[in-house]
């Protein structure tokens, strides 16, 4: 198969982000009066951007309006504060992207998480790649799997959607490959597991980020 372009999901794809989200939202629902989560329930709470964590995030009793707007707000300060502290890529992910440019694939990112976040997240821990268009959660793009930002993302480096690789690893990502018409590739090393990935139309499953470029190979 021959690609041209390659779009990536953040949190769970290219970085770990998964303690930095729970230590925020943790401190966010205390500060509310609400308990917390142990970090391994945000697996399957985080992935659908700020307002469907919170929402999920508190108990059910408390998922009225007003609440889950003040509940985004907290979390938004607490993470401003807390969101590089133990964010690091992947193993891998900085050997995948190389060998990507070596192949001269144009490399992109759409994520659901606050585009402020995802912009200085790549800027951050993903150095010296030349990344062509990085989406987060923003008023002006409808949040996956509204396939919206990846035909942009096409449409920006004037390639089919056919040929570009979609990898995320969460069913939200497989699914806007598919509404996009991307290629669907799953991360069995994020935050959900094969079988959520094969049901939303996953077509490769790879263990790890260098795998990716035997496929492009």
């Amino acid at each position: 198969m021959k690609f041209q372009a390659a779009v990536f999901d953040l949190d769970g794809t290219l970085l770990d982000t998964l303690s930095d989200i729970a230590d925020s939202m943790n401190a966010a629902l205390g500060r509310m009066g609400f308990p917390g989560h142990e970090t391994a329930a945000y697996r399957y709470l985080t992935g659908d951007g700020a307002r469907a964590l919170a929402e999920r995030s508190l108990p059910e009793s408390a998922r009225d309006e007003a609440t889950i707007t003040a509940c985004v707000e907290a979390l938004r300060r607490e993470y401003a504060g807390r969101w590089g502290k133990k964010t690091r890529p992947y193993p891998g992910v900085p050997e995948l992207l190389a060998g990507l440019v070596r192949r001269r694939l144009k490399l992109s990112v759409l994520s659901n998480k606050l585009d402020e976040f995802a912009r200085r997240a790549v800027h951050d821990f993903l150095p010296g790649f030349d990344f062509s268009f990085v989406f987060g959660a923003r008023a002006d793009i409808p949040p996956k799997p509204n396939p919206a930002g990846a035909l942009l993302i096409a449409r920006g480096l004037n390639f089919s959607p056919a040929d570009i690789i979609y990898l995320g690893d969460t069913g939200v990502d497989m699914q806007t490959a598919v509404r996009a018409g991307m290629y669907p590739v799953g991360a069995l090393w994020g935050f959900r597991d094969e079988q959520e990935l094969r049901e939303n139309g996953a077509r490769v499953l790879l263990n790890s980020p260098p795998e990716l470029l035997g496929l492009i190979d």
